[in-house]
């Protein structure tokens, strides 16, 4: 596999005002830290970062000490879909902090097969604002994007636990959810995969957009849409690096994606935007 480094040059430099609302960290993959008030909203954090190897031969195992060390706090975890690199982490994580896993009926089923108890479990279809310490987290259904070969990889649910630890394959995307994040007066809408559904974005605009990268040529104006749909003040690209290499180490971007072109095209859509690298923080 061919393995291209990011520019180093393009990574977002200004850590923002010093009286910003809200902090947000970025975790690699589709991974997000955003902190406001003394209150820590972790998404989709995926540091355990398996090789590709392990990944697709042997029983996926979240690399415990790793997460405690990157992710120390976190009061609530949430989980776009339940794609191993989405979700695996997110047990280990609540049970570390005593957070509260919120996802779709597969991602709760991922929680149950670790172990979490059901306190501990908020599962939703979407549509619904979930309060969360000094704000709100909603769900906006939306669909998983087409990847490699123009085709959605291992689709379908999970309708009920399954014996921990699992294979990739058990980790199938279920209900994909958008995530609307309302903390420090600041809104930040997170996609986490190259798709949404048009209609679910209506109305909603935010403050920070977290746009994934991978995909998005098989959505037509995927980026231009949604920063139409939802008027965002700047877009953080996520999902765009390698996640079966060490989080320690320097990335590589996934095979195919283009991330001078993917700024390109937030600045032709009138947007401004902020690339972090990893543990990379914009305030706002």
């Amino acid at each position: 596999m061919l393995r291209e480094k990011l520019d180093p040059t393009l990574y977002h430099r200004d850590p923002g005002p010093h009286d910003a609302r809200l902090s947000m960290t970025y975790l690699g993959t589709a991974g997000f830290v955003f902190e406001a008030e003394g209150h820590t909203v972790v998404v989709d954090p995926y540091i355990s970062r398996p090789g590709l190897r392990d990944t697709l031969f042997r029983p996926l195992v979240p690399d415990a000490e790793r997460i405690h060390k990157y992710v120390p706090k976190a009061d609530d975890v949430l989980v776009g879909h339940a794609h191993h690199d989405h979700v695996l982490d997110a047990p280990v994580l609540c049970e570390q902090t005593g957070a509260r896993l919120i996802g779709s009926p597969s991602v709760c089923n991922v929680g149950r097969s670790y172990g979490l108890p059901e306190r501990q479990l908020v599962q939703t279809t979407g549509k619904e604002d979930i309060a969360s310490g000094p704000g709100s987290v909603r769900g906006l259904p939306s669909r998983h994007g087409r990847v490699f070969f123009d085709r959605v990889g291992m689709p379908g649910d999970i309708p009920r636990p399954f014996a921990w630890p699992a294979k990739v394959g058990a980790f199938r995307h279920g209900l994909v959810l958008n995530w609307l994040v309302e903390l420090g007066g600041v809104r930040v809408l997170h996609i986490d995969s190259a798709d949404f559904i048009d209609q679910e974005l209506q109305g909603v605009e935010c403050d920070v957009l977290c746009l994934c990268a991978i995909g998005r040529v098989w959505r037509p104006w995927y980026t231009a849409r949604a920063i139409e749909l939802t008027r965002p003040k700047v877009v953080v690209p996520c999902h765009w690096d390698l996640f079966t290499t060490p989080i320690e180490e320097e990335p590589y971007l996934i095979p195919g994606v283009d991330i001078p072109g993917f700024l390109g095209e937030i600045e032709r859509a009138g947007c401004d935007h902020a690339l972090l690298p990893f543990f990379g923080t914009l305030r706002v």
